[in-house]
């Protein structure tokens, strides 16, 4: 048998073989736009549509390697708190689909924190991943965002936060609540110790996320497209009894009334961030250098 006949024919015949539903859904995606995407262009592409450039949604140890160094990073182990603290129940136990959302993302909650370097500069890092109820905040998200502010403080890094959520969840009631101001003491804690706390908003953020800590950041950035909001659309509408603006709710709708600072797309937020903390950290450094010549003098004076 010539090769011919061994490698090019079968090659040539599987090109009219139908594949299976199953085979096609993990070779291709679509977008929202319509576009057909094969995966692995998508992926090359830091998972944005080659067509339209819609961001689509990405879990957290995806997006560290993304954003790290070379892709490199370690994540910081968080203590868990009890899944069910208030034995909720609806359709399905809490219990359950906790479950079922940890064994699709492989993740024991929402939120992930790591520690890594971006443009050779030590950093601590947090995202949300929308895959696991919504990125919905409980106790637990809670507990590894303090986790997250600990480790910042003790090794004197910057924290940065990809926030990705619904909001809080409703299977834990008033205790994820709570979090929204657990979680802003922690940020207050972070300017106490003069540590620079940057958020990305990606899409969606919502709810009590946006209105909490995710706008407490000394610089907010988003994702091209990004959805940013408390209530939803329709709710204020209704509210309001006013038609709203176009693109009401968008990052850039906020960049131009004042809550964003900065709309970045995903391939260039690494860069950006970094450079970003060097201006930062370099007038930090540059204050601490003044204010030592300052006492210095004082001294000298006495």
């Amino acid at each position: 048998m010539n090769w011919i006949s061994r490698f090019l024919k079968p090659k040539i015949k599987s090109l009219f073989e139908k594949r299976s539903s199953k085979e096609k859904s993990t070779l291709w995606t679509n977008c929202t736009c319509g576009e057909l995407i094969l995966k692995e262009d998508l992926f090359k592409n830091y998972h944005c549509c080659p067509k339209c450039g819609m961001h689509h949604k990405i879990g957290c140890e995806e997006r560290f390697k993304l954003f790290f160094d070379n892709g490199e990073y370690e994540i910081i182990e968080c203590g868990m708190p009890p899944d069910d603290p208030i034995k909720f129940s609806d359709s399905k136990p809490y219990k359950d689909r906790i479950a079922v959302a940890r064994k699709k993302t492989g993740q024991l909650d929402a939120m992930m924190i790591a520690k890594g370097k971006v443009q050779n500069m030590e950093v601590t890092v947090g995202a949300q991943s929308f895959f696991f109820i919504g990125g919905a905040v409980g106790i637990a998200s809670g507990e590894i965002f303090i986790r997250a502010v600990s480790h910042a403080i003790e090794n004197r890094t910057p924290l940065i936060f990809f926030s990705c959520s619904g909001g809080q969840k409703l299977q834990e009631n008033i205790l994820a609540l709570s979090m929204m101001t657990k979680i802003t003491l922690g940020v207050n804690e972070l300017k106490k110790n003069n540590l620079p706390y940057i958020v990305c908003m990606t899409n969606p953020t919502a709810g009590g996320v946006t209105a909490s800590w995710a706008s407490l950041g000394d610089i907010i950035v988003a994702e091209p497209g990004s959805t940013i909001s408390f209530a939803g659309s329709r709710v204020i509408k209704d509210t309001v009894r006013e038609e709203l603006p176009k693109g009401f709710q968008t990052a850039e709708y906020l960049l131009n009334h004042g809550q964003v600072d900065l709309v970045v797309e995903r391939k260039y937020l690494s860069s950006t961030i970094g450079t970003l903390l060097k201006v930062i950290l370099k007038k930090a450094e540059s204050k601490v250098k003044q204010s030592n010549v300052t006492i210095d003098k004082s001294i000298q004076a006495s």
